[in-house]
């Protein structure tokens, strides 16, 4: 039976983006909005964000994982790099990050080029992690297909048995992914659904905006 949601709508009047407002420098326009959301009692993980990428069957595929660091730089977060999101960075580095703050009814899209961390980098983070997150990256060959969720517990209460009192190692194939961004999109929910979009594109060493039709 089909589910009719024509009806699902709001009113979007929790904010507004001019240009007058917009700083120079698209990372600091997201630094500011990433303070809002981290702040708000009403978002309950700021860090969540949806990474897009598309491998050699040209097939896009989304999930959503945590940023773990941002600087001007770019944008760092964590996985194993023969899941399929790894294999699809390995054959193409373009990558789509996505935050949608629904309490804020503000969005950031972000597009961008990805590069592996610094094995050093990567093992610092892994070992900052709790035991049984390090273990669990043991545990799980991401991406792949397992029999039962109690065949996972039993590799994970092997892996406690192994490494009782001993430090865990970082797996060879676990790290870190810059994303090195060339574009930035900012919406701003608005009423009518006339939302603002800013979108910043990189023209050498410099940045642009221009604002988007909604």
């Amino acid at each position: 039976m089909q589910k009719d949601l024509t009806h699902y709508r709001r009113s979007y009047e929790k904010g507004i983006l001019l240009e007058k407002d917009i700083p120079k420098e698209p990372f600091e326009l997201f630094k500011s909005w990433f303070s809002l959301a981290d702040e708000s009692p009403e978002v309950g993980e700021a860090n969540a964000m949806s990474v897009s990428t598309v491998g050699k069957d040209l097939m896009p595929k989304s999930r959503i994982i945590l940023l773990k660091s941002f600087d001007p730089n770019g944008f760092v977060f964590f996985t194993n790099y023969e899941s399929e999101k790894g294999k699809d960075l390995d054959e193409n580095p373009q990558c789509c990050l996505s935050f949608f703050w629904a309490a804020l009814e503000k969005q950031v899209i972000i597009q961008g080029e990805t590069a592996k961390i610094p094995e050093d980098e990567s093992e610092k983070y892994f070992h900052s992690r709790p035991r049984g997150s390090q273990l669990g990256a043991h545990a799980s060959n991401q991406s792949s297909v397992v029999p039962s969720r109690e065949f996972l517990e039993g590799k994970l209460a092997d892996l406690e048995r192994k490494y009782e009192n001993k430090e865990i190692p970082l797996p060879s194939y676990w790290g870190g992914y810059l994303v090195k961004p060339v574009s930035f999109e900012f919406w701003q929910g608005r009423k009518n659904r006339l939302h603002d979009r800013i979108l910043y594109s990189r023209e050498g060493d410099n940045w642009i905006y221009k604002r988007l039709a909604p």
